[in-house]
């Protein structure tokens, strides 16, 4: 049974991207959107080569049997090997959680390399669906300060500062969970919540510091109401 311990790991490894991929959204917690299609195949292509190879070391084992010759052991592999298998089926049954707060504040304060300069004009009504990562940029950055009298709402998920400040944080991909950055905007005039737990904040922006410094990291949000909410089947936003 041993000799096929490389055609399970290709069919466990083939499986478990398949299952994040073609049958649920869970791939959306490592990489873009836009990479379903490819992670299908290479799941699949994993699934067919780990099949062939089963059948070939069977046909081989059948005709080892016809001529009467036993080489077992010039076929076994060391038994360790079968240890490999492991992280494969755990990949399969227990996928890995999305970033979280963990991952972001590891991350002190980076952002976006961009000049201050003129944003686009918000839409229209409020409050006004923003991303963490936009009103970030905006609150920083925009020199028409088009957020001023505005009410926003975003969501995103908690995390602490050492001084008992809180933060409604997102973590901004450009293709995978690998190069994740972190976005995270000061709610004040609420009751901090526990790390991780996901939330929509609705409030108006607290203007502090000169655009473009440090001393206007991370942005305010004077916070009008916080309410729990589920995680998102997509818990990263795009850079």
């Amino acid at each position: 049974m041993r000799r096929y311990g490389p055609a399970l790991l290709l069919v466990l490894v083939g499986a478990a991207i398949l299952r994040i991929s073609a049958f649920s959204q869970l791939y959306l917690r490592y990489v873009q959107a836009g990479l379903r299609p490819y992670l299908v195949v290479s799941g699949a292509a994993l699934v067919l080569l780990g099949i062939a190879m089963a059948v070939v070391r069977h046909s081989a084992d059948d005709d080892h049997d016809d001529d009467g010759e036993h080489h077992d052991h010039a076929h076994h592999g060391p038994r360790v090997a079968w240890l490999l298998t492991l992280p494969a089926l755990a990949l399969l049954l227990f996928p890995p959680p999305a970033l979280g707060s963990y991952s972001a504040e590891r991350e002190a304060a980076q952002r976006a390399a961009q000049g201050v300069g003129t944003f686009p004009a918000l839409p229209a009504g409020d409050p006004v669906e923003l991303g963490v990562g936009e009103f970030a940029s905006r609150a920083i950055y925009d020199s028409g300060r088009s957020l001023t009298g505005r009410t926003v709402r975003m969501t995103g998920f908690v995390t602490h500062g050492d001084d008992g400040t809180w933060y409604v944080t997102r973590l901004l991909v450009s293709c995978c969970a690998a190069d994740a950055t972190t976005s995270k905007v000061e709610l004040r005039g609420a009751d901090p919540l526990p790390a991780d737990t996901w939330v929509t904040v609705t409030g108006t922006w607290h203007p502090e510091g000169k655009l473009g410094t440090d001393a206007a990291w991370p942005p305010v949000l004077d916070t009008a109401s916080v309410k729990r909410t589920r995680q998102p089947a997509d818990p990263y936003e795009e850079r």
